[in-house]
């Protein structure tokens, strides 16, 4: 997953808590997403098991969309 920490300010980051409220996913859904390399894309802004992980609005409105029924 590339690290684009410089666009942070410019661009509206979620936290997998806010993430998993707006989805109706568990946080630990997302963790077992990003485990699995599947579900919505993240960006990691500490390296390591515990590092800090931000999901792009965009991204999240994204995966909803996809998901739609008709």
């Amino acid at each position: 997953m590339p690290r684009n920490h410089a666009l942070m300010p410019e661009q509206d980051w979620l936290t997998p808590q806010e993430v998993a409220a707006i989805t109706k996913l568990a946080v630990q859904t997302l963790a077992n997403h990003r485990a699995k390399k599947v579900g919505i894309p993240y960006t990691k802004l500490t390296d390591g098991r515990a590092g800090r992980v931000r999901y792009r609005r965009i991204d999240v409105e994204r995966y909803l969309s996809g998901r739609l029924v008709a």
